[in-house]
């Protein structure tokens, strides 16, 4: 394995540029007529960082490691090249494979490839769970040439004999850490087991620890290795830490969400799916426009509050780190943490999701006494003292126990593995 794969984020990549010194540009990559096309219908201006690293090395066949976080234009990235390379010649059985961890995740990536792909005549298709098999064996029974799946639900469709991997040229691994911590890494390994040789590999991940590392030296050939940034919060992001209780969050949260103007869209996390979906209760209740986003919902309730949430017919969203890790919506304007992540790295992704596109954008993050180790440590990662804002109207006196969204389990218990379900 190229040896500059055990480098993490530790510099920033300079841009490609074009041989004339320039930027590069979409025009740099000669992409077919009708993704160019595709790309200004979709008022795609210039590549991002990612995409400029990412999409040569890609065009010229080379296995790749690209080190990303999310919200850089990683999809397009794996999409218009393999959009590229597969040009307009339909396939009964698919030519390329993307496997990622959310069932939301791949309804976005597919989204990206209908768009990008809408004038190549190919097909593509989403396979996960929580739905019925029918509609996916149909459609690989018509043939699709990009197949967007869950590993869970991809490696029944194997079992079952429903699919035909054999064709497999081009391989994408979108947030293979995020796999990892989600347990996927045994169903992965079965499926690149039984892809072809003969293919072109590409991983994305946030981070690189040893068990990815090592599936990276099992997938792929001599890869090439990009990264595009060092983790860090968004610059346009202003934090605040609100110690409180437990029982004075949810007290604590109506209060603030009173100043937020009602076209501002909100982004809450909490703990687990249990939280969230009472979080929301709560919050519809006391008059917002509010739902949740959380694992025990069926897939057509996912997609609905999700296209509420785009539209704007919802301004607050209430979801878990493991079912956020599809939404995307470019315009939030407040990232709440009801609850303390577990980690910098979760920290980072969930404030992330504002401040986006020039835009400023505020994360709030609620504190007990309990998150303290937590907070230096995120304190340390971002070199940098949070601000403390006290809030006295729910200081003193202290809300009544009726108010706080419990779910009966300790602070230290994560949310349990039903959260993403066998998608």
């Amino acid at each position: 394995m190229n040896r500059d794969a055990d480098t993490c984020f530790d510099t920033v990549s300079t841009p490609v540029v074009a041989s004339s010194g320039e930027p590069v540009t979409f025009a740099s990559f000669q992409f077919h007529p009708h993704i160019t096309q595709a790309l200004t219908h979709a008022g795609f201006d210039a590549p991002t960082p990612i995409q400029q690293q990412a999409i040569p090395h890609v065009l010229a066949g080379r296995d790749l490691i690209a080190l990303a976080p999310t919200g850089t234009g990683k999809t397009a990235a794996f999409a218009l090249p393999m959009l590229q390379y597969l040009g307009t010649q339909r396939s009964n059985r698919p030519r390329g494979l993307v496997i990622v961890p959310t069932r939301e995740l791949a309804e976005q990536v597919l989204d990206v490839f209908k768009q990008l792909g809408a004038k190549s005549g190919l097909r593509f298709t989403t396979i996960f769970g929580g739905v019925s098999y029918y509609r996916q064996n149909e459609a690989l029974r018509r043939g699709v040439d990009v197949v967007v799946a869950c590993p869970g639900r991809l490696l029944d469709h194997i079992e079952q004999g429903t699919i035909d991997l054999n064709g497999v040229e081009m391989l994408v691994l979108d947030e293979a850490d995020r796999m990892f911590d989600m347990g996927f890494l045994p169903g992965i390994k079965k499926i690149v087991k039984i892809l072809p040789k003969e293919r072109q590999s590409i991983m994305y991940s946030a981070t690189m620890p040893d068990d990815i590392r090592a599936l990276a030296r099992e997938m792929l050939k001599e890869p090439q290795t990009v990264q595009v940034a060092k983790i860090a919060p968004a610059e346009l992001v202003d934090q605040s830490l609100f110690p409180c209780t437990q029982d004075q969050k949810t007290p604590l949260m109506l209060h603030l969400l009173k100043s937020i103007p009602k076209d501002e869209s909100v982004l809450v996390f909490a703990r687990t799916k249990h939280r969230a979906r009472r979080l929301g209760e709560a919050l519809s209740k006391a008059g917002f426009k509010a739902t949740s986003l959380q694992g025990n919902l069926s897939q057509s309730r996912r997609q609905e509050a999700m296209r509420g949430f785009r539209a704007g017919s919802y301004q607050i969203m209430v979801a878990t780190d493991i079912v956020s890790r599809g939404i995307d919506v470019s315009q939030i304007f407040h990232v709440f943490n009801y609850d303390m992540p577990d980690t910098v790295e979760a920290y980072i992704h969930r404030i992330g999701r504002t401040g986006r596109a020039s835009r400023e954008g505020s994360a709030y993050t609620f504190v007990t006494r309990e998150d303290d180790s937590g907070v230096r440590a995120t304190e340390r990662a971002l070199k940098m003292k949070i601000p403390r804002i006290h809030v006295p109207e729910i200081d003193r006196p202290q809300a009544p126990r009726a108010a706080a969204v419990s779910d009966g389990v300790a602070r230290s218990e994560r949310a349990p593995q039903g959260e993403f379900d066998r998608a």
